[in-house]
């Protein structure tokens, strides 16, 4: 599909959609503080029994007449705006497209390919930015608040820069890649954050990846063990990890942790990190979730100078031409995708077979093809990014697996149609929210899909059976305040132990009348991880190939949203003679 910045074909459109919309807003709002005012969070109950505050069954009383009054004032004039708003959205376009700076395609790809090689980072999150009244039923609220505070923490993280430190030191076990760290354990030593503002002594030759890295060679003496036979000090490469409170503050920096090769995340040859921050290399972003047009239009303007190409308010509304969607849908899709790289071409599908709440909104999948650069050969680089949001409630594993068929079929369908014979692909990556995991009973058909033929998830050991460095990532909901994950820093290290995590992460999901019995003998404690980052290798020409570079799980959004998100950093390099 053609990108347009606006969703309307013309201003005159655009303008009637603006009026019905407007038309529609103060019922909306009226409705939404109605439910609001009679539903607590509860750091909201906790905060009043604090304050010994006894005025809110006053508050709640009065509040509900209030915006009911109000309501019924409103709708009629809500009415009218429905009737002129509805209609539009048969010639509205499935997203929104902003570019925060208008530059020829060439000149705004961030990567040459010229050397045959390149890193790329991407993340994903479920931010939960319903209207504040059905976020409050996920134990979340004031959803403008939170949107403008996730908007700043994110562009914070991705725009801090990529502090490099060196250490000397006879321990050594060899040159990690720069953005890399292995799992953390508890008594791994720690290393005094580096204030980003200054300008650190270098000292030595030390290789710079790119002129917003920042590259610290720190000698280590033993003092303790000067022994002439210990092997000669050697470079290791490690990430700060820096970190933020939640209000996106940039007060003090947490100690980065060293995280060691003999731990689990090394086993497999992913290196692993635990980040109080959002990685700083981040190119392209995934969010599920941001339902609220106003929240979407804050982490636009938040994370636009930052990444550049936003595509957000992606879905459609009210009835469709069947066999796009199946009922009235009163919210988009929730997807919003972030990137720094152009977007060439995007497509939005939309899921036909939703029903129950989730048929309230548009679920569906977003494609879109980004360009990268020029390669030696001058030929146009490209990568495939693909997220979506599927079905939620539990126990409903056949929508979820035919929904991955669609999946799969529409991003087939969606790249052969923008394949170009002077193209050459170097990533298809397929993110987002799946609404199972790998270690439920209850979730066993989707973990057989053969989607996980075609894509590759770092996290997977077989289906049922995750590696055992993998972390959960929905949160449990009544304890999302407590102090042990209240802060990001807090949060990082209760992710780091086993027995916290199972205080805090959702447990798997028993199959109907059998018991579960998790986690089995010698296996560790996971958790349900429904926040999924794919990649796919056999879309890429057979001479190029890709690595992990770095797995991690952020956070940053602590106390803003209930899942963790997480990033994936992949190296896509020609092979070799020898490979």
């Amino acid at each position: 599909m053609v990108l347009h910045l606006s969703p309307f074909p013309n201003g005159c459109v655009a303008g009637l959609h603006a009026v019905g919309w407007a038309l529609i807003l103060p019922c909306f709002w009226f409705l939404d503080r109605l439910i609001a005012v009679c539903k607590s969070t509860t750091l909201e109950r906790v905060q009043r029994q604090e304050r010994e505050c006894y005025l809110h069954p006053l508050q709640v009383f009065f509040g509900s007449i209030i915006f009911f009054i109000f309501f019924l004032v409103t709708s009629p004039v809500a009415l009218l705006g429905f009737l002129i708003w509805a209609p539009l959205q048969a010639y509205r376009r499935p997203f929104s497209y902003h570019i925060e700076t208008q530059l020829p395609l060439e000149q705004e790809a961030r990567h040459n390919f010229e050397e045959g090689k390149a890193t790329f980072g991407f993340a994903t999150a479920n931010l939960c930015l319903l209207p504040d009244s059905l976020a409050r039923f996920n134990n979340l609220g004031h959803t403008q608040r939170r949107a403008t505070t996730i908007g700043r923490c994110v562009a914070q993280g991705v725009s801090r820069p990529h502090i490099r430190i060196f250490i000397d030191s006879p321990s050594s076990c060899g040159n990690l890649s720069a953005s890399s760290s292995l799992f953390h354990t508890s008594n791994s030593p720690s290393y005094g954050a580096i204030d980003k503002q200054s300008k650190p002594a270098v000292e030595g030759e030390v290789p710079q990846a790119n002129p917003n890295s920042c590259v610290v060679h720190i000698p280590c003496v033993d003092t303790e063990e000067q022994d002439t036979e210990t092997a000669p000090p050697t470079a290791t490469t490690v990430n700060t990890n820096q970190n933020s409170n939640q209000q996106g503050e940039a007060d003090e920096r947490s100690a980065p942790r060293v995280l060691r090769s003999e731990d689990p995340g090394e086993r497999d040859g992913v290196p692993l990190e635990v980040s109080s921050l959002f990685p700083a290399n981040v190119d392209i972003l995934c969010l599920e979730e941001v339902f609220d047009k106003r929240a979407a239009r804050k982490l636009k303007d938040a994370l636009g100078p930052v990444l550049g190409h936003i595509l957000y308010d992606v879905g459609v509304y009210a009835w469709q031409t069947p066999p796009c969607c199946s009922s009235f849908k009163f919210f988009n899709s929730g997807l919003f995708l972030a990137s720094r790289f152009p977007v060439l071409e995007a497509q939005y599908y939309c899921f036909p077979n939703s029903h129950g709440e989730d048929a309230l909104a548009a679920k569906g999948l977003l494609c879109a093809k980004v360009l990268i650069g020029q390669n030696h050969k001058q030929e146009k680089v490209v990568g495939y990014f693909n997220c979506t949001h599927l079905h939620a409630p539990e126990g409903e594993g056949e929508i979820r697996c035919e929904q991955l068929t669609m999946v799969t079929v529409w991003i087939e369908e969606f790249q052969t149609s923008h394949r170009r014979p002077d193209e050459v692909v170097v990533f298809d990556v397929l993110c987002g929210d799946f609404n199972f995991d790998n270690c439920s009973p209850d979730d066993l058909r989707e973990q057989n899909h053969n989607i996980f033929e075609e894509y590759i998830d770092p996290c997977r050991a077989g289906p049922g059976k995750e590696k055992p460095w993998v972390i959960g990532t929905l949160m449990e909901q009544p304890t999302m305040y407590e102090e042990d994950v209240i802060t990001p820093d807090n949060l990082q290290r209760t992710l780091e132990t086993e027995e916290l995590r199972r205080q805090y992460i959702s447990p798997p999901v028993p199959a109907v009348g059998v018991p579960l019995v998790y986690p089995l003998p010698d296996e560790p404690w996971v958790g349900r991880r429904i926040d999924y980052i794919l990649y796919r290798q056999n879309s890429l020409p057979k001479h190029y190939k890709t690595e992990i570079e770095e797995f991690t799980y952020i956070t940053q959004l602590a106390g803003l949203t209930d899942h963790i998100p997480v990033g994936l950093r992949l190296r896509v390099s020609e092979r070799s003679s020898e490979d």
